[in-house]
């Protein structure tokens, strides 16, 4: 098999990530990856503990794991990517660095912005920065300068 380029192995991951598919993403992890959530202050540390955190999520017997949507990959060789589960709208990157920004909706009903910071090494993601954050409102004193968007959900 011909090895692959650093956008596909990131279009791959995407994938697998909207169909919960653990051995394709642990596929294409560095065995030492790391993972970390700035809002947090988490670090995971390995495909075992990345793997563990997944399978043990609160809620996903009853109701799965979050739910996501790939709607756009953007960067060299730009190609549209859709899907009904966990992933992201939008890459765009080039060589080793790339971007995903996206949204999940939990198995709470809750739906969360995602942005990723993903980076390769020897071409298998080697380490993934993660920002979520919730939908609110736009408060009131700002509506007269400024104009809605469509939400991405």
């Amino acid at each position: 098999m011909a090895e692959l380029s650093s956008r596909e192995v990131v279009e791959r991951f995407a994938k697998a990530l909207r169909d919960n598919d653990l051995d394709t993403q642990d596929a294409l992890l560095h065995d030492d990856v790391t993972e970390d959530y700035p809002q947090s202050g988490e670090l995971i540390r390995g495909k075992a503990n990345r793997r563990a955190i997944i399978e043990n999520y609160p809620g996903a017997e009853a109701a799965g794991l979050p739910e996501s949507v790939v709607d756009e990959v953007v960067g060299s060789e730009d190609r549209w990517v859709v899907g009904p589960s966990f992933g992201f709208m939008h890459f765009s990157g080039t060589s080793d660095h790339f971007v995903g920004v996206g949204h999940a909706q939990y198995p709470d009903g809750t739906m969360w912005h995602i942005i990723s910071l993903i980076e390769l090494r020897d071409g298998k993601i080697s380490h993934i920065t993660s920002y979520f954050a919730q939908d609110f409102d736009p408060p009131a004193w700002r509506s007269q300068w400024v104009s809605t968007m469509p939400v991405h959900h």
